[in-house]
């Protein structure tokens, strides 16, 4: 069955609009992923917060135009398809990297992160960094560490004299006996 025009240019704007609204995308070669798998690694995507889509590398290279992406251009050759997110970059390259572990007929082409072209080794770098969430929490953690040393510096004085004075009743009890 043949594609219509209409069908090709919707396709288009679909990929113009998700390439324009996101964040990071990953070039991968599918070639050799069988149903099940493919299956998986949208599943897997998609708890990242992400979107795997198989392209049309024509297509493709038109919609990559007036984006941030335009550095993928040239590996859209073969079987390829886009992985894309518009949270957490770090979330979509530990899935990715995880998967082409337990699926090595699934390979890495290229990525570009925040606007910036990546090579597909610096790819399993950004997977070992924290993500988000962990890295928000580390900065509320360095931002509340001088307050909970200033609280337990106020606390200390009247605990010490609450201590001394304990001690203090217990020798006097101890006197009496």
């Amino acid at each position: 069955m043949a594609v219509t025009r209409e069908e090709k240019e919707a396709e288009f704007n679909q990929l113009h609009d998700a390439f324009k609204g996101s964040d990071s995308a990953i070039l991968v070669d599918f070639k050799g992923l069988n149903v099940p798998q493919v299956t998986e690694l949208r599943r897997q995507l998609r708890s990242a917060k992400a979107s795997y889509r198989v392209v049309k590398n024509t297509i493709a290279k038109r919609a990559l135009k007036g984006t941030s992406f335009q550095a993928l251009e040239q590996y859209f050759e073969g079987t390829t398809a886009v992985a894309y997110t518009t949270t957490d970059p770090v979330a979509l390259a530990k899935t990715l990297t995880t998967f082409v572990k337990t699926t090595p007929t699934l390979s890495i082409k290229a990525a570009v992160v925040q606007g910036t072209a990546i090579a597909p080794a610096a790819i399993s770098d950004l997977a070992n960094m924290p993500g988000k969430p962990e890295l928000y929490a580390r900065l509320l953690g360095t931002l509340q560490a001088p307050m909970v040393q200033l609280v337990s510096v106020l606390n200390a004085v009247p605990r010490d004299l609450m201590n001394v004075l304990t001690q203090y009743e217990k020798k006097l009890g101890e006197g009496q006996q």
